[in-house]
């Protein structure tokens, strides 16, 4: 095997911690799996086919936002011990360790894309020199590390073991969910493929408890059950946000009193305009398809996927229902576009659904996000010119006939409520997030929605009428 440490697959006795690893994909997971396995004293290699975002990588600068990776990239580059390269098949040639942490979008069938994990499969075959240790930490269905293993091995004469090592990293705190993982999952049942994964987490868990060996197809099964579980709790609490909508019952209180049962806990129960990302709507998905495939019984995975897609559309059919349904000649202002906070990503989030609903109503927006605007201005290309974008928060209130929020940013939880009272023409927000207690806002006399709470207005009556979910 090239290169300095021990033998992967070779039975080598001569044993050292750091490894030479090659890291294939450059996304938001590579990038996270490489920067952090550098910062443990490992020597990695990044590689991927896109010119450009090498280049900008090996001058250290991210091509996407998430807190404290970049600076953990600038210290990898200069320590030598993280690079990035497009040759892929010399990177893999050098590596006793390669990642893949490829792309696995949705088809038009939801199952999950797996040509580019495929491909990378057979450029390992044709390119490893030694015995290798190949581990798929991109989302994969169950079988998908058996059909990667047959790939190489029907392609190489050297040995080569595949392991499932799914990622659990929520944007806005990877780093910390890597480096200080609640558990590590590992597809594997050969003795020195799981010393090898040992090795690589005992910087990031402090026993080995931390570790959870399994096979293949259960590993690859965790992933998606984690996060269609957690989609779940997210569509449960909306639904029950919508009944509590129309029986005049505060959804907090509500949630506050499940929160408080340790069976069930706080996390992942707080009502709102829905989940979005790269993760909860594209596994929930590929999970349906698989169990279709197995002729297994969706019908919950189903409810929670057409729950979700509804609550994307709660927001503005709000906005609606209270300002009428033709809103031309009114501006909205709009604050987070990104899915989630501390992140720039906009894939699937509710906030693209809402400026797009509005945009139909003939209004014009105004939007500002901390992170997320240039993202959004080139997805939301297609809604002319009707969307413009601000760097400043309170500018995007100026004339505006109500403010919606649609991310719930740190910065957007303790406004300047005389300010935002002074701007907006009729005093309204609309608030997808919950961040305001009704009271606080009936105080500073603005007139307020939110999801599964009463609406509230300081002196005129508001329409008694729940807002109700869209159809």
């Amino acid at each position: 095997m090239s290169g300095g440490g021990r033998s992967v697959v070779g039975g080598s006795e001569n044993v050292e911690v750091r490894m030479n690893i090659t890291v294939v994909g450059s996304g938001y997971v590579g990038l996270v799996t490489a920067s952090c396995l550098a910062s443990s004293g490992n020597h990695v290699m990044a590689a991927d086919s896109d010119r450009h975002k090498i280049e900008a990588l090996s001058r250290g600068k991210c091509t996407f936002f998430e807190p404290g990776l970049r600076e953990m990239l600038v210290d990898g580059l200069d320590s030598g011990r993280l690079k990035f390269s497009t040759d892929i098949a010399n990177a893999v040639s050098q590596a006793q360790v390669v990642f893949i942490c490829v792309g696995t979008p949705s088809l038009e069938d939801g199952s999950a894309d797996l040509s580019a994990v495929e491909d990378i499969a057979c450029s390992i075959a044709q390119n490893m020199s030694d015995g290798l240790l190949v581990v798929i930490k991109s989302t994969v269905p169950v079988g998908a590390a058996r059909r990667v293993s047959e790939l190489i091995e029907s392609r190489t004469a050297h040995p080569c073991t595949v392991v499932s090592n799914p990622e659990f990293l929520r944007e806005g705190t990877a780093l910390n969910d890597f480096l200080r993982p609640d558990r590590v999952v590992v597809g594997t049942n050969d003795p020195e493929a799981m010393q090898v994964m040992r090795e690589l987490y005992a910087p990031f868990v402090r026993t080995n408890q931390n570790i959870l060996f399994v096979s293949n197809e259960a590993a690859e099964m965790i992933k998606y059950a984690s996060n269609a579980y957690l989609a779940t709790r997210i569509s449960f609490i909306n639904e029950i946000a919508d009944i509590c909508a129309r029986t005049g019952v505060d959804v907090g209180q509500v949630r506050a009193g499940l929160g408080a049962d340790k069976r069930i806990g706080s996390g992942y129960l707080f009502p709102g305009a829905g989940y979005g990302g790269s993760c909860f709507p594209k596994d929930v998905q590929a999970l349906i398809h698989v169990g279709q495939q197995a002729g297994a019984d969706v019908g919950i995975l189903r409810q929670v996927h057409l729950r979700n897609e509804r609550q994307k559309r709660l927001l503005a059919e709000m906005v609606l229902e209270r300002l009428g349904p033709d809103l031309t000649g009114r501006t909205i202002a709009l604050w987070g576009l990104a899915f989630k906070p501390d992140t720039d990503d906009i894939r699937q989030a509710p906030a693209m659904e809402v400026i797009r609903r509005l945009r139909q109503a003939g209004a014009t927006l105004r939007c500002y996000d901390p992170k997320a605007c240039l993202n959004a201005r080139y997805e939301l290309g297609d809604v002319g010119d009707g969307v413009t974008f601000e760097c400043d928060p309170y500018a995007v209130l100026d004339g505006a006939d109500a403010l919606v929020i649609c991310t719930e940013w740190n910065e957007f939880r303790t406004p300047q409520f005389d300010v935002i009272r002074r701007k907006l023409k009729e005093r309204i927000i609309f608030d997808g997030r919950n961040l305001y207690e009704p009271a606080t806002l009936l105080r500073q006399r603005l007139e307020y929605h939110s999801i599964g709470r009463q609406p509230t207005a300081p002196v005129k009556s508001i329409s008694s009428k729940p807002i109700r979910n869209a159809v």
